[in-house]
């Protein structure tokens, strides 16, 4: 296919695309699931492990390499987008007075899951590394297993009545921790994946240390002076600084997610940001993402008893080590059974934040499209799991606040 029949082709590509996810985001909405697990289900159906295998014919139409192309860099700039955002969403204000609770709950469902992830990376390692680096896959699916997915969450409290009420503070408060975290670990493991010695890797950490200092200590306090920063201005910005964190060499979606935290916490000019370009990318380039990471996931891969076996074992480690951590760390610092299984539950949420860090270990080579899929499988098991098991515990009344 020729550029200029590519240009043409990704309009219809995207426009499938769209009206796809948002059907399937629709009918999943209605079992009770949030909305987004729906979508991701699309791109994986619109992609090998579905209509590759029954229409391939389709597949090839709607996605040739060409379009392909144009499609991975309409997601580069969602990721971006959508990391933008949950940069704005993090209000540090909120750990005040919560300190050493929140602290310990998020900790543990950061370090529990990443060490017991990292016990079966190296199992892993011999059959599925495939010549990766044997450090960098090991500290990957560390790092992956121990993931919240914030937006996930926050929609989850939401639609179960929790986001007000005692609890369901103290779970968006440990996830905030707990991806603040997860993500300064993701970003030391790129540096050190995508460096060629160690000398690299602490120059790439070091000037990443830099970047994020001068956003905190120089663009964060200029912004600040402004009554109401301009949209043009925003989007500048975090293209520049997704471009820039690119360069470093620990991938731009730190830039976009960096760029969401130094933005105002100003209202109402924050949520008018926040609404006017939620839109886009909830309902265009999410999406379209959602097809490309689709189009990694390889179901038919998935041959043998053996793999299969592997995929439950990767579930079973995943949630023992979430569900676990967060549980047990909230009873030991004082919480009733019913709000630690509560808390360990909603912790256990890896959803789409999951499959960014997915993709981000794919684009590098660390993991395989086997071991993607295996893990995509359980981002999604883990996260369609929550909602029904909270129905499950009884509702206690619970202050709001």
């Amino acid at each position: 296919m020729s550029a200029a029949a590519a240009n043409v082709q990704v309009l219809l590509s995207v426009g499938v695309v769209v009206v796809s996810v948002r059907a399937v985001g629709s009918l999943i909405a209605k079992v009770g699931q949030p909305r987004v697990m729906g979508e991701i289900i699309a791109g994986i159906l619109l992609g090998p492990s579905l209509l590759g295998l029954v229409w391939p014919e389709a597949l090839e139409f709607l996605f040739p390499a060409g379009v392909i192309s144009a499609l991975q860099a309409i997601a580069n700039l969602g990721l971006a987008m959508f990391m933008f955002l949950i940069g704005m969403e993090l209000d540090f204000r909120s750990l005040r007075g919560r300190g050493c609770r929140a602290v310990a709950i998020s900790q543990a469902s950061i370090v529990v899951p990443m060490v017991l992830g990292a016990g079966v990376a190296l199992w892993l390692y011999p059959a599925y590394g495939a010549g990766a680096d044997r450090l960098a896959f090991v500290l990957f699916l560390g790092a992956a297993m121990s993931i919240t997915a914030f937006p996930v969450l926050a929609r989850l409290l939401r639609e179960t009545g929790l986001l007000k009420t005692r609890t369901g503070v103290l779970a968006m408060t440990c996830a905030s921790i707990d991806d603040v975290t997860a993500w300064c670990l993701l970003a030391v493991i790129v540096a050190v994946t995508s460096s060629t010695g160690m000398g690299d890797a602490l120059l790439t950490i070091g000037l990443a240390v830099v970047y994020v200092l001068v956003m905190l200590k120089v663009v964060a306090p200029l912004l600040a002076r402004f009554e109401r920063v301009p949209l043009w201005a925003v989007l500048a910005l975090v293209l520049v600084s997704a471009w820039t964190t690119e360069q470093i060499g620990i991938h731009a979606i730190f830039g976009g997610f960096l760029a969401g935290v130094v933005m105002p916490k100003r209202e109402p000019w924050r949520q008018e940001v926040h609404d006017r370009l939620e839109s886009l990318v909830t309902y265009l380039l999410l999406p379209v993402f959602f097809v490309v990471a689709g189009l990694s996931t390889r179901v038919d891969l998935l041959t043998s008893p053996a793999l299969w076996a592997v995929t439950a074992l990767v579930i079973a480690v995943a949630v023992a080590g979430k569900f676990g951590g967060a549980a047990l760390a909230a009873r030991a610092t004082g919480e009733t059974w019913h709000t630690s299984v509560t808390l360990g539950l909603l912790m256990n949420t890896r959803g789409l934040t999951e499959i960014v860090i997915l993709t981000v270990g794919l684009e590098l080579g660390v993991i395989t499209p086997t071991v993607f899929t295996i893990m995509l499988l359980m981002a999604l098991v883990t996260t369609l799991m929550a909602a029904p098991l909270l129905r499950l515990i009884p509702q206690r009344e619970e202050a709001l606040v």
